[in-house]
């Protein structure tokens, strides 16, 4: 029986995407963030993006294959920001609200509808809520679901950048487990992509593993292994209830 449901943030809780704009607007703003915080990096906004993107890619690939997460004050010297020349200490104490700006900027994010009335449903239902979320932020996840008037209907909030490791590593999952108290087989896992998080659930044989389409499951499936398949999908937050209600029933009736 699955008592306890657990989701992604940005894709499923939320609708996510990026286009020239909000590259457009991202650069800008954290241009004149290190400016006022004698971090100027003396370069136009092209340099700046192509070389802050090239410290994206190189991060990126190593956290993607090897399914960790650095801490904000590593990621930004190391990697996003290794071509400037900048003065690392300096660098280290505003990396968090670097972090935090990227995710908000970069991101345009907002709620899906229904998320509110859907999760006060669950509540209702007796299910057990919390999140797992791959973020570079330790933080803006946080402020985010409180932005949403959300974050008091999760029990826990498990994330990357505090656990160190990424979905779809089973740690990750294994952490959030045992915050909520919670068995794997009792539990289901709803998320945008197959990459992360329906290959995540299916690793740690969750109850179910529930894909909801986004803009991101496109854009990070590609070459995905064909053997990793959501046990359902759904279009929208609302239909999970009936799913879940569904799946539930039959159990009952196959055990009297």
């Amino acid at each position: 029986m699955i008592n306890t449901i657990l989701f992604d943030m940005g894709g499923t809780l939320e609708d996510i995407w990026y286009n020239d704009q909000t590259i457009h607007s991202v650069t800008g703003e954290l241009r004149t963030f290190l400016n006022e915080h004698d971090l100027g990096t003396g370069c136009n906004d092209i340099t700046f993006w192509n070389k802050l993107n090239s410290g994206i890619r190189t991060y990126k690939q190593w956290s993607e294959s090897n399914e960790l997460e650095k801490k904000p004050e590593e990621i930004w010297p190391e990697y996003y920001m290794a071509d400037f020349n900048l003065d690392r200490e300096k660098l280290q104490e505003v990396a968090e609200r670097l972090a935090g700006m990227w995710e908000v900027t970069y991101y345009h994010r907002e709620l899906r509808p229904k998320v509110k009335e859907t999760l006060e449903e669950l509540k209702k239902r007796g299910y057990h809520l919390g999140v797992i979320s791959n973020t570079a932020s330790l933080y803006s996840v946080f402020d985010v679901l409180e932005q949403y008037g959300i974050r008091d209907y999760f029990e826990d909030v498990t994330l990357s950048s505090v656990t160190g490791y990424r979905k779809p590593h089973p740690s990750i999952f294994q952490i959030s487990l045992r915050q909520m108290q919670a068995k794997p087989e009792e539990c289901a896992y709803v998320g945008d992509t197959i990459s992360r998080d329906i290959i995540g659930a299916k690793r740690m044989h969750f109850g179910a593993a529930i894909q909801i389409q986004s803009f991101l499951s496109a854009q990070k499936d590609a070459g995905v292994d064909a053997a990793y398949q959501p046990d359902h999908i759904i279009r929208e937050l609302p239909e999970l209830v009936d799913y879940l209600e569904e799946r539930n029933r039959a159990e009952r009736l196959t055990m009297q």
